[in-house]
């Protein structure tokens, strides 16, 4: 039964199969042939069988594990994270002709004015050796009569919990797209009434694209820091192809001046 758990029966079993082969290819050269036969017979059924698991488990052991919140961070930050929609399998994994504030799971909403949607919005499974994130959110953009186009990934409470101004809040990510863009990123930290909005331009040139934010030059209320939400911002969209393969945040404390 699939997904049983073998118990002490089976695995003296398999020894006793697996010592039985072993017998078997050991002798093979005296084996009579009508029995040899036999035998071939059966270990060629035996060895589709193998194969055919060796093919899944080699595939599915390849692949980032699902849940997986390990990247790599600064060693003294007090909070890291990675969101849903590049962790785990979400209910809902795609959407045609996305509209306006449409969302992908709980954290991902995309944004445009476009009249006439010809975008799609989906979750896929990273299957790179190099990826260390289960999923990626793929973009695709055919034509685009619209001003902006914008995905906003809501952060947890804990991003906000203890915020202050001498906090960095690191921004990983790794992008794939089919001609090139350009791609920014705006923090938006809510404290009471007002919002303070810190944005960067995405290094896509570089190996590593990583921002910061540094909150020393903004006027940010410490007390009253409410959420936390970032703007991926895509710069002239149209007839293009964008995979954000990983999306992972980090925050840690600026070192005294």
């Amino acid at each position: 039964m699939a997904g049983r758990k073998p118990g002490p029966i089976d695995r003296m079993v398999q020894r006793g199969a697996l010592r039985a082969w072993t017998r078997r290819a050991e002798a093979a050269s005296d084996t009579p042939l009508d029995e040899l036969k036999r035998q071939r017979s059966d270990a060629r059924r035996l060895k589709w069988q193998l194969e055919t698991l060796l093919h899944t488990a080699e595939n599915r052991l390849a692949l980032p594990a699902i849940g997986n919140q390990s990247f790599p961070r600064p060693h003294d930050a007090d909070w890291a994270w990675r969101p849903e929609a590049w962790t785990g399998p979400l209910p809902v994994r795609g959407i045609a002709s996305v509209q306006s504030a449409s969302g992908l799971g709980r954290e991902a909403t995309l944004f445009h004015d476009c009249p006439a949607s010809e975008l799609t919005l989906r979750q896929v499974r990273n299957t790179r050796e190099a990826d260390l994130a289960p999923f990626g959110l793929r973009l695709d953009v055919f034509r685009f009569q619209g001003s902006y186009l914008s995905l906003a990934v809501e952060l947890p409470e804990a991003a906000a919990r203890g915020l202050t101004r001498r906090h960095l809040l690191r921004l990983d990510t790794i992008v794939e797209m089919e001609k090139p863009l350009e791609i920014f990123v705006r923090l938006n930290v809510k404290h009471g009434p007002n919002v303070e909005q810190i944005v960067r331009e995405l290094p896509l040139g570089d190996e590593d694209v990583r921002v910061e934010f540094d909150l020393a030059y903004t006027k940010l209320n410490e007390k009253r820091v409410e959420k936390l939400w970032l703007d991926i911002i895509f710069e002239g969209p149209q007839m293009n192809q964008v995979v954000l393969r990983d999306l992972t945040f980090s925050r840690r404390p600026r070192a005294e001046l």
